[in-house]
């Protein structure tokens, strides 16, 4: 009896798997086989009805595994699989794959609206075979009341893709993925349960273990990438790296991703290589040009662009297996996201490689990062405040009472509601009320990851030194059983890539640096709570024409002089004017002519803008005015965190003190943040009678965003 159960067991198994593999022919091509690994991790959930956490390196096909798992469920007969990704966006050769095997793979995102309504009527009538939908839809209230009761309980299959987010160990834990711990608590007993990632070392794995319930089977595989050369290469100066660039891209064949640390870099690296002749574009989440984010990936998978200049914005999910080259402007924060990021490379190459840069700004930029990981004590008691005296508030309405950005008022918000203290509720737009749950501070949670950052910092800062094998040196710290050396890396090679550099290349990088394009946009809406009885259109009449920076600010070109002056000699050199007067006589050339020059007034520094704005204006051969007068100090501005603090900060500090031609005038500050000073000085120059606006600063801030 239990010799011939044992028998038909496997008679089944093998069935199982022959029947799969021709679907997966089906979908990818005759030639094509299971990768090692893969039927093991589609037979846990659909044959065996498991949790199962698949941990594979980028570009194994995990994919593959979740759109296979779900045709052999829904031939059994079972439900609908939901997919949790925060990739959907880059998704779409996977569901024109699945096609091909009759599955059915439909969305509900922000961006289809109008097609929620027959989306939800295919899932209810059970046509639909595979719901795709981003972790933050499950802090919709919609989806939540109207269409998850729908399918709660005839779920087939359960998958969380990039499985790490749930973790606080995970280099890109996700608030929104702690609501995905509560759903799969809540899931019928024996609905499979999979979880995807290529980034979870022991410690990771561990708590995902623990936050997806008993009897997790994990399926690791060996995370060695076997095309891939590493190299380091450190090169102080932005300038040098650029001529780096320049001078090594040529040799690369084929196309390639260069990752920078911030939107603002993105910018200037791809400025240079288009100068140079290069075909790149830069990829961030700030693309607004014109080009959106998906029309840079098509055109990069035709080759159609040969680099993209990203930041991690490219991260999670892209798939183009002949990127030849992944190369760093600038190091990252930890070895998991570097892993995961030059993991870009060669995935159906014999040889691709890996080049990481470093330079004199990498630790500042990953600092920030680290203490701006999360919201302080006080955004999140002072939210809880307001809240607690208002019946609900928008986001908006929170910014002008509480002195944070956006983005942590978003990640404070997101924290709490997590912790139950705070809800939402929708009146055309999301409000957020107090609840009456009490909170306190998980202030031990918060130091531990934090504490985890710097020691991942660390493991990067010694990676660039690193003389041993590089490969391995990663592969251990992400807890491979094997890490062995793989004797292609630089370093095994004893030869690489020359870091030297000619002296002429760095020299018009340089020279680049400086000549840089810097934009100050023009402010189109007032910030909620500032005029709360007049329209939130700032009228086109009383708005600034757009406005030119000289530079970012401590930047490898002029941004480093304007840090110097400022801070250091108290005083902003003729290089300064010169270079000033130029960028406004020959690239800018604003129509009309400035015909007058002021500036904005400091009490902290009364003499450091007014005398280089009157040296600016000889220059330039115009008058120089003085008519704005700073009534009384207000808090720095860069101390103002979101555009209603900046606003009213300014509001009521600046006055007109004599009468002002009518004429286009040239409006100088030496650095801009938000922008709002310029604003309501140029609005108050408007109201009395100035021609157009015309904003010009020695530097613009740039912050840093990490997703940027």
């Amino acid at each position: 009896m239990g010799d011939g159960w044992e028998v038909n067991f496997r008679n089944l198994e093998i069935m199982n798997k022959s029947h799969t593999l021709k679907l997966l022919k089906q979908m990818l091509g005759p030639d094509k086989d299971f990768r090692p690994g893969q039927w093991e991790a589609i037979e846990a959930v659909a044959v065996k009805k498991q949790r199962a956490l698949v941990v594979q390196r980028t570009g194994w096909g995990k994919s593959l595994v979740y759109f296979l798992a779900t045709k052999l469920l829904r031939e059994q007969g079972a439900g609908p699989t939901i997919l949790i990704s925060p990739l959907l966006s880059l998704m779409r050769n996977q569901i024109e794959a699945a096609e091909r095997i009759g599955i059915r793979a439909l969305t509900i995102n922000s961006a289809n609206r109008q097609e929620w309504a027959e989306v939800e009527a295919m899932l209810a009538n059970d046509v639909c075979d595979l719901m795709l939908i981003s972790p933050e839809r499950l802090n919709n209230e919609h989806f939540l009341k109207t269409v998850l009761p729908k399918i709660s309980g005839r779920i087939g299959l359960f998958v969380v893709d990039e499985a790490h987010c749930i973790s606080d160990w995970g280099h890109d834990f996700r608030p929104d993925y702690r609501r995905i711990v509560r759903i799969i608590q809540m899931l019928p007993k024996g609905v499979p349960v999979l979880g995807t990632t290529a980034t979870a070392n022991n410690r990771v794995v561990q708590d995902v273990q623990e936050q997806m319930g008993p009897g997790l089977t994990v399926l690791r595989g060996p995370l060695i990438r076997e095309s891939l050369r590493l190299q380091n290469i450190r090169l102080a100066t932005q300038s040098e790296r650029l001529a780096w660039l320049a001078e090594n891209l040529p040799k690369f064949n084929g196309s390639g991703i260069i990752y920078c640390l911030t939107k603002a870099d993105t910018e200037f690296v791809a400025g240079w290589l288009k100068q140079k002749g290069f075909s790149a574009e830069a990829y961030h989440a700030g693309n607004d040009s014109g080009i959106d984010r998906q029309s840079l990936e098509q055109a990069f998978l035709k080759n159609e662009i040969k680099i993209l200049v990203a930041t991690v914005a490219l991260g999670m999910g892209f798939d183009k297996p002949d990127i030849a080259f992944v190369i760093h402007f600038q190091r990252p924060g930890s070895v998991v996201a570097y892993y995961q990021q030059v993991g870009r490379a060669g995935r159906a190459l014999p040889k691709s490689y890996g080049i990481l840069m470093s330079g004199a700004e990498d630790d500042d930029i990953q600092n920030y990062f680290i203490d701006s990981a999360f919201p302080e004590e006080r955004v999140f008691t002072e939210i809880l405040r307001v809240l607690q005296e208002h019946e609900s508030l928008s986001i908006g309405d929170i910014l002008a009472k509480v002195n944070t950005t956006f983005g942590m008022a978003e990640k404070a918000l997101s924290l709490l509601e997590l912790d139950r203290a705070v809800g939402q509720t929708y009146d055309r737009k999301k409000l957020y009320f107090r609840t009456p749950h009490p909170w306190k501070p998980d202030t031990e949670r918060i130091n531990r990851v934090l504490a985890l950052r710097r020691s991942e910092l660390a493991e990067m800062q010694d990676y660039v030194d690193h003389q041993g094998c590089l490969m391995a040196y990663l592969l251990e710290v992400l807890d491979d059983p094997n890490p062995s050396p793989c004797g292609r890396c630089a370093n095994c090679q004893g030869r690489g890539f020359g870091a030297a550099v000619g002296e002429g290349l760095v020299i018009e990088a340089e020279r680049f640096l400086k000549g840089a394009e810097v934009t100050i946009k023009v402010r189109q809406l007032w910030p909620a709570g500032l005029f709360p009885d007049q329209k939130s259109k700032i009228p086109i009449e009383c708005q600034n024409e757009p406005g030119r920076s000289l530079s970012l600010y401590g930047d490898a070109g002029w941004g480093k002089h304007v840090a110097a002056g400022k801070y250091r000699d108290n005083h902003f050199s003729d290089a300064l004017v010169q270079a000033s007067a130029e960028l406004i006589r020959n690239n800018w050339n604003p129509v009309p002519f400035p015909a007058w020059v002021t500036c904005i007034p400091s009490l902290r520094h009364p003499k450091l803008v007014p005398d280089f704005a009157w040296r600016l204006a000889q220059v330039l051969g115009i008058p120089y005015y003085p008519v704005l007068l700073r009534k009384r100090n207000a808090p720095e501005q860069k101390t103002m965190q979101n555009s209603s603090m900046q606003a009213a900060n300014v509001l009521d500090t600046i006055a007109i003190e004599s009468k002002i031609p009518s004429r286009a005038v040239l409006l100088v500050d030496d650095i801009v943040d938000s922008g709002w000073t310029l604003m309501m000085a140029g609005y108050l120059l408007k109201q009395n009678g100035s021609g157009a606006v015309y904003p010009f600063t020695l530097a613009k801030a740039t912050g840093r965003t990490v997703n940027g």
